[in-house]
């Protein structure tokens, strides 16, 4: 097995946060078996950490002696052999520079929780040990027993018995490969699926983790309740009139797809003049930024257990997105809404590690600060997060732009008169069939409408179809001769309606 990640973006960027990261100078047997059992319990679901031996505190490589990197490896293999139960991180030495360093990435172990000797002399006292912030520390008494119920594996990380490794598109993991400079091309594909911590079982029965599904199957839905982003977009206060869409496949094209139709159908630009200056205002209805925040944030932390997708609320002043359930402690209805809101607990350890490759999120607490800043950088008003005594769901509400109210009013009297014309239309059809049978020439003619292709036409349709009017040669609806009559029920709707 192979690493996940670049091993020159863990020195040269910030993609893996410091808290997932130890660097050690050289090798120190007992902080390493102390830290690695933190990164294997896992205590706050980051998805494990890596530790890189040859590398000091300000991230510059020294590096260690080649000639020691295969005994490094096997007092390591050594160490991890002492903890209960026995787990063994991925080992994988690298040149950097013309420096050799020793990598190893310590995923969060699938039987935590872990114990490691405190010392490395006999005879030895086992403690658990879990990460604060970049320290590895023993847990107390409170976190041993919560380290205890984190033992169940996070639904991302579980093998799903009903799909198969051919569910896993080769297109799909070549794409994540060549976007995030992972040569893992001459390996097959169980080696890279193996690599990639997405699929696991024995030799004879190897199954593709729900991990895998989210991201690199294209109908994640056959294997997984409500994998999916739903938008409803409307257009009136009632909620008659509205366009719904849903967006399937892997997470990543879910959340490409799903932002760029809001972009398109939603999002508008408005540029003022300034007197005076030469720079031009701009501003946007919804700032982009946010919206890919709030999204990526509820995608992140759904519920995939649950039989509700994340939804995209577009209604006249505002967009709710929706995600189900609620927000882990210690965040709640009361304090979500604080000016600073820390909460370092994640749902779906695994989802963030891929959403991290893209840099779609950082998993530092940001997310909440970056909507708020969108929003002030365009004049909006501040985000309003709502939670529910229970955390049964969560909803990011972003509201419209306050100049761009005048136009949600003016596109509401527009509805109201569009409706006035349709029902004024509809009941003058009525009367003039009232008279007699008419073709739609005539009813055009009668009613003083410029075009049949029009308006008229959808108003006869719908008459039609609610049984208001009738065919006179209903067995060819295309005919040249074709006109209309009223019907029974097409009277009494006169009557009802005093006209």
């Amino acid at each position: 097995m192979k690493l996940p990640i670049n091993p020159k973006k863990l020195l040269e960027s910030d993609l893996v946060e410091k808290e997932r990261l130890e660097l050690k100078k050289g090798y120190n047997p007992e902080l390493i078996i102390h830290t690695i059992t933190a990164f294997a319990n896992d205590f706050n679901n980051w998805g494990g950490g890596y530790i890189l031996i040859g590398v000091n505190d300000n991230k510059e490589v020294e590096g260690v002696n080649k000639s020691e990197i295969d005994s490094i490896s096997k007092k390591i293999i050594e160490l991890c052999n002492k903890i209960q139960p026995t787990y063994f991180p991925v080992i994988e030495p690298f040149e950097y520079n013309n420096k050799h360093i020793l990598i190893l990435y310590c995923p969060g172990g699938l039987e935590r929780p872990y114990k490691a000797p405190k010392s490395l002399v006999k005879p030895y006292n086992y403690k658990l040990y879990i990460r604060h912030g970049p320290c590895t520390v023993v847990a107390n008494h409170k976190e041993e027993i919560e380290l205890i119920n984190l033992s169940v594996i996070p639904f991302d990380d579980r093998i799903n018995h009903k799909a198969n490794i051919d569910d896993l598109d080769d297109s799909l993991i070549n794409k994540y490969l060549k976007e995030t400079n992972l040569n893992l091309k001459e390996l097959s594909k169980i080696d890279i699926c193996k690599s990639l911590n997405i699929i696991d079982g024995s030799k004879e029965y190897l199954k593709p983790k729900n991990i895998g599904l989210l991201m690199f199957c294209k109908t994640p839905e056959k294997f997984i309740e409500t994998p999916f982003i739903e938008t409803i977009i409307f257009f009136d206060e009632i909620g008659d009139k509205f366009e719904e869409k849903k967006f399937t496949g892997d997470i990543i094209s879910q959340i490409q797809n799903s932002l760029e139709y809001i972009k398109n159908k939603v999002i508008s630009e408005r540029v003022e003049k300034i007197d005076g200056q030469a720079k031009s205002l701009r501003y946007f209805s919804y700032p982009y930024q946010a919206i890919k925040e709030a999204l990526v944030n509820a995608v992140y932390h759904k519920s995939y257990e649950e039989n509700v997708p994340v939804e995209i609320r577009v209604e006249l002043d505002r967009i709710d997105i929706v995600s189900c359930p609620g927000p882990l402690p210690p965040l709640n209805k009361d304090n979500i809404n604080n000016e600073v809101v820390i909460s370092r607990r994640y749902r779906n350890r695994r989802i963030g590690e891929f959403l991290k490759e893209y840099n779609l999120t950082e998993g530092k607490n940001t997310g909440f600060r970056k909507i708020k800043n969108a929003l002030k950088n365009n004049g909006s008003p501040k985000p309003i997060f709502i939670t529910d005594e229970d955390r049964v769901q969560f909803i990011t509400r972003i509201k419209l732009h306050p100049k761009f109210k005048q136009n949600v009013n003016l596109a509401q009297a527009t509805q109201q008169v569009k409706a006035q014309v349709k029902a004024q239309v509809k009941a003058q059809v009525l009367v003039y069939l009232k008279e007699g049978s008419l073709s739609i020439s005539e009813l055009v003619t009668k009613i003083g409408q410029k075009s049949r292709s029009g308006g008229l036409k959808k108003i006869i349709s719908e008459l039609i179809k609610n049984k208001l009017i009738s065919l006179t040669i209903p067995e060819k609806p295309k005919s040249p001769n074709q006109k209309y009559l009223i019907t029974e029920k097409g009277l009494k709707y006169l009557k009802d309606k005093d006209i």
